[in-house]
């Protein structure tokens, strides 16, 4: 079973995924964490892809389609995409290129939060520098401030998580992904979740989709 997780910066897709991922199994494929990764390396991609997500820019549709193919190709029983695709045209040449391969999208989750939560969120998290562990100030905050409970490693916001490049980012979101459910829509696999709740009750929501589409009835 393959499934998106669909929604704007700080919707809590990452938070979701996880948790998702360990209930049944997916194979998490976050694009966030496979561009900071390409990012870091010292490689003419890597610094490209590091310049335009300092500005707020999304990743040109080749070079991401690219990075995650090449991850789905490895095989397994299921995945679970987030944060990709972001466009009706990756959408499309995904969709294209999973059918060449006998394979579908079975369920597009569309996380909807309001911008102003967005902005509130994503303001006030940290991460741990050394083993990726997610904080937030006000929200789940550390026991020791910036200092990471997992592991002590010193937590820190991530370069792109200012005002100015979120608010890039999110009108980006809505110019470019928006039109995204209306495909998925089309194809009857759109499934919209209110993220805008406590997370176990969205979780709860992901779960009872899940296993309608997965055939399993509680």
């Amino acid at each position: 079973m393959n499934v998106i997780l669909l929604g704007p910066p700080g919707a809590g897709k990452g938070t979701q995924a996880k948790r998702l991922s360990e209930r049944y199994g997916f194979a998490h494929l976050s694009s966030g964490d496979l561009l900071r990764a390409e990012a870091q390396a010292d490689t003419d991609l890597g610094r490209e892809i590091n310049s335009l997500l300092e500005q707020g820019h999304f990743v040109p549709d080749d070079m991401i389609i690219s990075i995650v193919l090449s991850r789905f190709a490895q095989g397994g029983d299921g995945y679970l995409l987030d944060g990709f695709p972001r466009t009706l045209q990756q959408a499309e040449r995904f969709d294209a290129a999973l059918a060449s391969n006998g394979r579908r999208i079975d369920a597009v989750l569309s996380v909807v939060v309001p911008d102003e939560q967005i902005v509130e969120r994503i303001l006030g998290r940290r991460s741990c520098t050394n083993c990726g562990a997610v904080y937030h100030v006000q929200f789940s905050p550390p026991q020791q401030a910036d200092v990471c409970d997992a592991c002590g490693g010193a937590l820190s916001d991530r370069s792109d998580d200012t005002r100015d490049v979120l608010v890039q980012r999110l009108n980006a979101f809505h110019e470019q992904t928006e039109p995204l459910v209306n495909y998925y829509k089309a194809r009857g696999v759109l499934h919209k979740i209110d993220g805008a709740r406590d997370i176990d009750d969205v979780f709860a929501d992901f779960c009872r989709v899940i296993d309608q589409v997965a055939g399993v009835h509680s």
